[in-house]
């Protein structure tokens, strides 16, 4: 994955090149990443081919889309290795969905090992809950980060647990994955009725300088001057307000739930 544009993609997510590849950078391109390129899943419901890889570059970089996890982590992976990092691909499972412990889809989820002078890093662009700057996959005790407090633990059958603010989020293999091993899943998200992702749910979600803008269908929740605002967007703001909280201009309008009644009138 090195076929990489890199001052176009570092312009994109509002970067300057790192003058080396150690940790500092890292985190930076990290946290650049978060803050510009934004968790959607418009395609899976537009039933747009979803590519990932240097495939995925394309939407992120040329056409200033975002994308799912596979989409967002292996893109990423792809500028740093352009850049001269090691990295590999690691699988797992989400355990909470926001509001309720689950045991999500196998190869549900993925995440990045970082290997820099010999340790390894964690490392999460796709996910609502990711920590903003990478975690230390050696450490054990809690790692304080600016989205909360992290901590990797162990299960017995040697996988690892990804904790965020107490609650455990994500089952981590440990044994590196090459990219191919996750068009299965990628195939089951796209064409399965039982993807979370299909049909007419929209998820999206972009953390913003006044606060994390997210989507879920038609609900917008946004912060603005301080305060927290939850609005239903009808046929004709929906557009409109994708675009402005994060950068996304759709061509068509996506495949949505009918407006509940109460905010109809």
């Amino acid at each position: 994955m090195t076929s990489v544009n890199v001052d176009a993609y570092l312009e994109r997510i509002g970067a300057e090149r790192p003058a080396k590849t150690d940790l500092a950078a890292l985190a930076y391109l990290q946290e650049r990443h978060l803050k510009s390129v934004p968790f959607e899943t418009f395609d899976f419901n537009l039933d747009v081919p979803i590519r990932i890889g240097e495939g995925a570059v394309e939407k992120i970089v040329d056409r200033r889309r975002g994308g799912g996890c596979y989409e967002l982590n292996t893109s990423f992976a792809a500028l740093l290795t352009a850049l001269g990092y090691r990295v590999s691909l690691l699988a797992g499972r989400s355990l909470h969905n926001g509001k309720e412990p689950l045991v999500g889809a196998f190869f549900g989820h993925m995440m990045l090992r970082v290997e820099i002078d010999g340790e390894c890093w964690l490392v999460d662009v796709g996910f609502r809950w990711a920590s903003w700057r990478p975690l230390r996959f050696a450490e054990r005790s809690p790692q304080k980060d600016e989205n909360g407090e992290y901590r990797i633990v162990d299960t017995p059958d040697g996988d690892v647990e990804i904790v965020h603010d107490g609650v455990h989020r994500v089952r981590l293999e440990t044994r590196v994955r090459e990219i191919g091993d996750f068009v299965p899943t990628m195939w089951w998200f796209c064409t399965s009725a039982d993807s979370p992702v299909t049909g007419g749910t929209i998820w999206a979600s972009l953390v913003r300088p006044e606060g994390r803008a997210s989507l879920l269908d038609r609900t917008l929740t946004r912060y603005e001057d301080g305060r927290r605002i939850k609005e239903v967007l009808d046929d004709e703001a929906f557009p409109a307000a994708v675009k402005r909280w994060f950068g996304i201009e759709l061509d068509q309008l996506p495949a949505l739930p009918p407006m509940p009644a109460d905010a109809a009138s």
